[in-house]
């Protein structure tokens, strides 16, 4: 599933390439018909993220609200378009661009209503000015559950996905069985100032990083990394590898049907 910053990402691509601008909107699918019918020829206003939602915004007409899930995927192209398939939910096109979206667990026209409603049942995003992290903190800071199962809870802070989680956790050394009750108010603050960074750089370069100048492949002179994920990290997908730091094996196990990746020598109890 696509981390927050990836959607971040595309709220910004798509109004680069559509906004201020009408589109035609099609539904080659035919699931999103009637509601792609409403929105052809009509101006692409705004775009929107909040941590793994995406919100295209027609003005009066409304948002189109998409969440990607596990199986949706965003393919920008130049103009002309080619001929769709049927797998497609929604196409956008205009002279220059067009922008096909399929598989995605949710794509729906809704009103500002039902946006706030989202909004509100989601938690602070790093990648949203002024959202606070202390209102986070404040169900970590009484939480019995792991610090890494809080991560992934997109009610507590939205974006964090198993990526950013398991690499935020390692560069603050802190053990991702510690219960959020025994965070201290310095370390929560801490996570959320490296959320912030990591995942703007995440937007800029559209990949993770997380690896500090002295672990690099350069600095190191050890081979890139080569994943289908992208970039340099220290513990995510690296099970049974030796940490760049401290030369211990990289640990994995299994937390909330997701694989946890962590060293026992850096992220001790």
């Amino acid at each position: 599933m696509p981390e927050g910053h990836t959607i971040h990402r595309l709220a910004a691509d798509h109004f680069e390439r559509f906004g201020g601008r009408p589109v035609r909107a099609t539904s080659p699918q035919g699931k999103f018909s009637d509601s792609a019918a409403l929105l052809d020829d009509q101006a692409l206003e705004s775009t929107e993220a909040h941590g793994k939602h995406l919100f295209l915004g027609f003005g009066p007409l409304g948002w189109v609200h998409i969440h990607l899930g596990l199986f949706g995927k965003v393919a920008f192209g130049d103009a002309p378009a080619p001929p769709p398939t049927d797998t497609v939910r929604l196409r956008l096109a205009n002279a220059t661009a067009y922008v096909d979206l399929r598989g995605p667990t949710a794509c729906a026209l809704i009103a500002d209503g039902e946006k706030t409603a989202i909004h509100e049942r989601l938690g602070p995003d790093p990648l949203r000015p002024g959202d606070d992290p202390d209102r986070a903190w404040a169900r970590v800071s009484r939480s019995r559950t792991t610090v890494a199962a809080l991560l992934m809870d997109q009610k507590i802070i939205a974006g964090v996905g198993n990526v950013y989680r398991a690499e935020v956790l390692f560069r603050h050394g802190i053990d991702p069985y510690r219960t959020g009750k025994d965070l201290t108010h310095g370390e929560w603050t801490a996570i959320w100032v490296d959320l912030v960074e990591l995942m703007r750089e995440g937007v800029r370069n559209n990949r993770i990083d997380t690896v500090r100048p002295e672990h690099t492949p350069e600095a190191m002179g050890r081979p890139p990394r080569v994943d289908d994920h992208g970039g340099e990290v220290y513990v995510y997908r690296r099970a049974h590898l030796p940490c760049h730091v401290c030369g211990g094996e990289i640990r994995t196990a299994g937390l909330a049907a997701r694989n946890l990746f962590w060293c026992p020598g850096c992220q001790q109890a």
